[in-house]
């Protein structure tokens, strides 16, 4: 994966920090749980690729999935990117973060729990990332659904490390008309789903 040199290495230096907080952190919130490199990278080439402008993602931490979803996006002026922390800790770093990478204009960071949040936003959105509370996922997704673009992405990390905990979301999206899902084998286990839309006349 190409990036510009500078973003490359703040990325790989948040990658390492992430690593290292999570192996010295007891308490699970503290943990960034940051996705593995080649999640991100598959993450952006699908965006970019498909040239979404409308993004929501679930669980901020630290910035560093955001960072790469913001950098997917640099084509696209005009492009909306909301994303969604708890905690008022990572939220302050993920800020930081964002800057850092000269990010800040692209990206607008929402405090608060997620069911909540999405509740008040209005869309639509042609994809969104499951990246937080993999259990309260289904209860975001059915405020959202009316709130999605025709052709959406729907993006869920963690489909293999924690299937249980994702197993309700995962039937959710897999019983809905009109999406094709696929469980890939990248980092934790990347779900992907995708409704193309009404196919537009020649």
């Amino acid at each position: 994966m190409k990036l510009a040199a500078d973003l490359d290495q703040l990325l790989r230096e948040l990658e390492t920090e992430g690593q290292r907080n999570d192996a010295q952190q007891t308490d699970r919130k503290k943990k960034f749980l940051n996705l593995e490199r080649p999640t991100a990278e598959l993450i952006y080439v699908l965006l970019q690729a498909s040239r979404r402008k409308q993004i929501l993602e679930v669980g901020t931490s630290n910035a560093f999935s955001t960072i790469w979803i913001a950098a997917a996006l640099k084509d696209f002026g005009d492009a909306k990117f909301i994303s969604i922390e708890i905690s008022p800790e990572k939220l302050a770093l993920a800020r930081k973060n964002l800057a850092r990478a000269g990010f800040s204009h692209r990206a607008e960071l929402l405090e608060g729990n997620a069911t909540d949040v999405v509740a008040g936003l209005k869309g639509p959105f042609d994809c969104v990332f499951f990246d937080a509370d993999r259990v309260s996922a289904p209860a975001q997704l059915r405020l959202l659904l009316p709130k999605l673009s025709a052709d959406v992405f729907l993006l869920a990390d963690n489909a293999l490390s924690h299937p249980d905990e994702i197993s309700a979301y995962k039937a959710m999206v897999e019983q809905l008309p009109g999406f094709i899902c696929t469980l890939t084998p990248v980092g934790k286990g990347l779900h992907i789903a995708w409704r193309s839309g009404p196919t537009k006349p020649k």
